[in-house]
């Protein structure tokens, strides 16, 4: 098999695979425009004959997406911003500083990641309720959510930091630079895509956060668009054109982002980041 016919076939392989993992996202997108009886055709049509756009005006008016959809933004810009201003000293710390006994605790720290968010929700719940911090809901969903993702973060931005060569801090601190201002003008610019692309994977999460939300905020007017959409569902739920539109506005705006910044998370997962 020649080299351009090798080339040809992985293309076709990626562009199959591509269409597999899209799928369910088009199919998202599309159902969003389908009508009552259009949703339930056999066989089902692969785009709307009559599509109903305003199908995305009723749902965010009717269900407050507005709302949903800063409260979101206000839970994941706060636990990305605890996570990073906390987590990146810690990570530079422990990429400068290393031995086995290092590793050996990043090592046990990340394996609480595996422990799933319904089964940390209990404690966690209870010893929030003991401190008062449920008296501002937000606020204990942010701090939940960074003591979960912070053992991830930090192991992600140590490997940016120790791809940072140590003899450009040296040089620094030859021509008179403190450790801090080495820090911040030699290494910090050269970590910055790492830091970012660590930054957004924790966004995504955060933003798509549910089981925290939905334990601890009782009102309304402070849960996230994950906890309305859950509202859609009930033991006769049809309305699934409703529930992709909501799906669709609460999507978007994440790959949006994602598309913005790609060069950036290309450029961050070469330097390091996910090594």
């Amino acid at each position: 098999m020649s080299e351009t016919t090798r080339n040809r076939l992985m293309l076709v392989i990626a562009i199959v695979m591509a269409a597999i993992y899209l799928f369910p996202l088009y199919w998202m997108y599309i159902t969003a425009l389908k009508g009552g009886s259009e949703m339930f055709a056999t066989p089902p049509s692969f785009w709307p004959g009559d599509p109903q756009w305003g199908t995305f005006g009723y749902v965010w008016e009717s269900r407050g997406m507005g709302r949903y959809l800063w409260n979101s933004l206000v839970i994941a810009v706060g636990a990305v911003t605890l996570i990073t201003v906390l987590g990146v000293g810690c990570a530079y710390v422990l990429a400068r500083y290393r031995n086995v006994w290092v590793d050996i605790g990043l090592f046990l720290i990340l394996m609480l990641q595996v422990l799933p968010a319904s089964l940390m929700v209990t404690p966690i719940f209870v010893g929030f309720s003991q401190l008062g911090m449920l008296n501002y809901p937000r606020l204990a969903v942010i701090i939940a959510i960074a003591a979960k993702s912070m053992p991830f973060f930090v192991v992600l931005v140590r490997a940016t930091f120790m791809a940072v060569p140590m003899e450009l801090e040296e040089a620094a601190l030859v021509d008179g630079n403190s450790r801090i201002g080495a820090f911040f003008s030699i290494v910090l610019p050269l970590a910055r895509n790492g830091i970012l692309v660590s930054a957004i994977l924790i966004f995504m999460q955060a933003f798509g956060e549910f089981v925290y939300s939905k334990s601890m905020i009782q009102a309304a007017e402070l849960q996230p668009a994950s906890v309305g959409l859950n509202s859609f569902m009930g033991p006769n739920t049809n309305e699934w054109n409703n529930i992709m539109a909501y799906a669709t506005m609460y999507v978007t705006p994440i790959l949006a982002i994602f598309v913005l910044l790609q060069r950036r998370i290309v450029s961050g997962l070469t330097s390091g980041a996910l090594k």
